[in-house]
């Protein structure tokens, strides 16, 4: 089958891809930055078309029999209503383009109860691909268990931080989780499931209550015996304030994830096995794949991987002019007598659980400052210890450009008042050693911007000099222990 796949550079969008490719379909990727396939193991194996589901589709639905629907504005203001226009767009041009199904992931609701905002959203997609003329098989999912996702995030950092967990009422609710690697083989399988336009309710055989989800976690991970603290009044929104101090998951995911568990959420039929027979993967088991994949920094993709609304789309700018006003710059430098290789194994190293080698009390404060004020913070992380690709969140950064060898450059998702990066350079200085250049960017919005700058300016010496220094004292233990 000839496949587009929307929402490519997501969670699941970028694990459906090689699955599809691995069952001999030919794959067409729509995406608004193709940058951020660039560095894909299966980049080359696929045809990258830029655009949007708001645009015009034609092109990117021409010849294309089967449509992979995996995109939702999750986390912007007037999420609904573009939502509900990227499906009609997209139903339209693949009733013009003779496409031969939709394929769309939404969320398992229950019925006769008022939904969330988010699962209504869902809902509703659903039912325009399904009133649509190309037939559309709508799978609903409840809490998807895997490594990277948001939900298994939330679960597994609550559940390991919290020895006594504060539990509100909505975690006695009972769930019907599903592990990825189901999701995918049904998102897969339904590529050539002939006659059929309805929705198909997906789950695990377990159905837990979200507590003991927690309890049957901490059993898997080998942890000591979580105690239970409830606290009734503990509101979905009073908890995402909790997840996002707790999690890395930030309050603008982990709302409209728990909004949609203050029902309950379990499979009112289960046809699917009938039409796409196979023995679905159990609660335990699923979470054992997944702490195994984290352990081996195998998680193919994450939550994080998704730009956040409101985060600069622009490249560094090259000349101070390309802003119309001020550009603020930071700009060090250090020669060392380690190689460029070892110099650059510490520079992609950098972030996550190795830090940011300078003064680690002022970028906590710093990430503790963004969580706040509902940003990201520092608590992302990275999605493998050594290795980094373009489009991947580290910690409040994403990766802009890679050369590897040679540059970094990390563009700020923090909440500031303007746009910020980070360069990290590295070149062979003519010798035995190598040079490590660093230099920061601030493109101030308002005066706000500059006030910012301002405030931040007599805390630079302090943390890009550290950087500076630190790193390139970090490569040179490299050298020397290697040596040894």
């Amino acid at each position: 089958m000839r496949c587009l796949v929307t929402g490519a550079t997501g969670y699941l969008g970028g694990r459906l891809v090689p699955r599809l490719l691995a069952e001999g379909h030919e794959v067409r990727c729509l995406v608004r930055s193709p940058e951020k396939l660039r560095d894909v193991p299966w980049a080359a194996d696929v045809q990258i078309v830029r655009g949007d589901v708001l645009d015009d589709l034609d092109k990117a639905m021409r010849d294309v029999e089967v449509v992979h629907y995996l995109v939702h504005s999750l986390q912007s203001k007037d999420f609904a209503d573009a939502d509900r226009k990227a499906a009609e767009n997209t139903a339209r041009a693949a009733e013009r383009a003779g496409v031969r199904r939709i394929v769309y992931l939404g969320g398992l609701h229950p019925a006769g109860v008022e939904l969330s905002p988010h699962l209504a959203s869902r809902k509703e997609v659903g039912e325009v691909f399904l009133r649509s003329t190309v037939q559309a098989v709508v799978l609903q999912a409840a809490v998807i268990i895997g490594s990277g996702s948001a939900s298994f995030e939330m679960l597994r950092y609550l559940t390991e931080r919290l020895p006594v967990m504060v539990t509100p009422r909505w975690v006695h609710n009972r769930i019907q989780p599903i592990a990825v690697r189901d999701v995918l083989r049904y998102l897969v399988e339904a590529t050539t499931l002939e006659n059929q336009n309805r929705t198909f309710d997906i789950g695990g055989p377990d159905v837990l209550t979200y507590l003991q989800m927690m309890l049957r976690y901490a059993e898997v991970a080998g942890l000591p015996k979580r105690r239970v603290l409830p606290v009734p009044l503990l509101t979905p929104g009073l908890s995402s304030h909790w997840v996002n101090v707790v999690t890395p998951v930030p309050r603008s995911i982990a709302k409209p994830l728990i909004e949609s568990l203050v029902h309950e959420v379990v499979c009112r039929e289960n046809d699917i096995r009938e039409v796409l027979p196979g023995e679905n993967t159990g609660y335990d088991k699923a979470v054992e794949l997944a702490l195994t994949k984290i352990r081996d920094a195998d998680v193919e993709t994450r939550w994080s991987g998704a730009t956040l609304p409101g985060s600069p789309s622009e490249p560094l700018p090259t000349d101070p002019g390309w802003s119309g006003g001020s550009v603020y710059t930071d700009d060090r430098e250090r020669r060392t007598n380690a190689t460029p290789e070892r110099l650059w194994e510490v520079v992609e190293g950098i972030g996550g659980e190795r830090g940011w080698y300078s003064f680690p009390l002022a970028w906590a404060i710093r990430g503790w400052m963004d969580r706040l004020v509902g940003g990201v913070g520092l608590r992302r992380g990275r999605r493998d210890p050594q290795r980094l690709y373009v489009g991947e969140a580290l910690d409040f950064w994403r990766v802009e450009e890679i050369e590897r060898g040679k540059l970094l450059r990390l563009r700020a998702e923090m909440k500031v008042p303007g746009k910020a990066w980070l360069e990290l350079r590295v070149a062979a200085d003519g010798g035995h050693g190598s040079t490590y250049r660093q230099r920061a960017v601030f493109v101030p919005k308002g005066l706000a911007g500059h006030l910012y700058w301002a405030a931040v300016w007599p805390f630079h010496g302090i943390v890009f000099g550290g950087m500076v220094r630190n790193i390139a004292n970090e490569a040179e233990l490299h050298k020397n222990f290697r040596k040894s």
